[in-house]
């Protein structure tokens, strides 16, 4: 791929940019069952992407992956490593897609930044110091960052967050949003791990444990302290953001929480099962979260919108707010019909902040771990969007980072 500013008679304004017809070579990270079957199928589907290398640390998994590669296009170029580095180290490569588990996020993420990739990585952050240093790190690498999420690409959110920011119910009072529970899975005993698997690799800069096929190879990481923050994480991501963006809160958060929670005690599963999360805003909005669903409900001075589940229709207060679609003069949000992995191809091009940038998806996850931080706690904590910390909570305010096992380090 080259620059469009090394382009014989590029326009001015174009300098800088890719032209439209250039292809973006793409690294893959993490080839499980939602980085094939979602997000390089996804990317194979563009006209203007181009998969050169896929990674995972099952060297079955980025075989398989080659395989399906190289068959949609008809050739070999396509390698398959079992080492991101080695899909970082590559000049030719422009943006990678990051499929990891969520501890790996951000540590792959800045690796990739600083390497010089653009890059597009599923959510969510893993702590709020975390979010911070890869918001930073977008920032000072002047690099494209997209939270990889389709939720803005979704009608019912849109719609929803554009009745909402043009006022048409009035000033929103109270914010309801239903998760779903988390599941009490057995706890497997440890084994020997896969002659395939990098199992160390995988670890990465979580606390080192014996390898049991319930974390990796069922995906149970997810109910893992160690690897994520549970289901409020998981699907916080895509509700919560929906109620950031259409509160305007997206480069801000609540000021009050104070959530209450089941863990499954005696498992290794020890994220919570069930939630009910109470948050406040300095205007006086409550937002309600618990355990139970997918559903989110609006409540306004002057109406109501919701829908009963998960890229459901919107429902509302009138007929009218239904039907209504943003015209002249008024406010329209920015989204992709696309989806994200279309948005960030665009993105890439154009060097414009994508729908879901990096800053927004660290305000939305930290939403998410400042009520985990409170249901660990067990007890009401005052938040600081502004300084991003807890007031007069030294306790709470260590709990905004972990360590990472060494030798891995976001250390400059």
């Amino acid at each position: 791929m080259a620059a469009i500013g090394q382009a014989q008679g590029a326009p001015a304004a174009w300098v800088g940019k890719l032209l439209p017809s250039e292809k973006v070579n793409m690294g893959f990270i993490g080839m499980g069952g939602h980085g094939v079957n979602r997000n390089l199928r996804m990317f194979l589907r563009q006209s203007d992407a181009r998969a050169v290398s896929v990674c995972d640390v099952y060297k079955s998994r980025s075989e398989s992956a080659k395989k399906l590669v190289n068959s949609h296009y008809k050739s070999d170029g396509c390698s398959a490593v079992t080492d991101f580095r080695r899909v970082l180290d590559r000049k030719d490569i422009d943006g990678i897609m990051i499929s990891t588990p969520d501890h790996w996020h951000v540590l792959l993420s800045v690796l990739a930044l600083r390497a010089g990739k653009d890059v597009i990585c599923e959510k969510p952050t893993l702590t709020i110091e975390e979010g911070r240093i890869l918001t930073d790190t977008v920032k000072k690498h002047k690099k494209v960052f997209q939270t990889s999420t389709e939720d803005r690409s979704l009608a019912c959110y849109l719609q929803m967050a554009q009745v909402i920011r043009n006022g048409l119910i009035g000033k929103i009072r109270k914010v309801e949003v239903e998760l779903p529970t988390g599941n009490r899975f057995p706890t497997m005993k440890a084994v020997a791990p896969p002659k395939d698997l990098d199992w160390d690799m995988w670890i990465g800069p979580a606390p080192k444990i014996a390898y049991s096929p319930d974390r990796p190879e069922r995906e149970h990481w997810r109910n893992c302290f160690d690897h994520s923050g549970g289901k409020l994480t998981d699907w916080g991501m895509h509700q919560l953001d929906t109620v950031q963006w259409a509160l305007d809160r997206e480069s801000s958060g609540p000021s009050e929480v104070h959530g209450v929670g089941t863990i499954n005690e005696g498992s290794v599963y020890n994220t919570f099962m069930d939630y009910d999360i109470n948050y406040r805003y300095d205007d006086g909005v409550h937002l309600h979260v618990k355990s139970g669903g997918t559903g989110m409900r609006f409540d306004g001075t002057d109406g109501w919108v919701s829908n009963s589940s998960f890229n459901r229709p919107m429902e509302a207060s009138s007929k009218e707010l239904v039907k209504w679609r943003p015209g002249k003069g008024d406010l329209k949000l920015r989204t992709c019909a696309g989806g994200e992995h279309r948005d960030f191809l665009d993105c890439v091009k154009s060097r414009e902040l994508p729908y879901f940038p990096a800053e927004t998806g660290h305000r939305c996850a930290t939403v998410q771990h400042i009520g985990n931080i409170s249901m660990l706690l067990k007890r009401k904590l005052k938040w600081d969007p502004k300084t991003e910390t807890f007031a007069g909570d030294k306790e709470a305010n260590e709990m905004r980072s972990r360590p990472m096992r060494a030798p891995w380090s976001l250390d400059a």
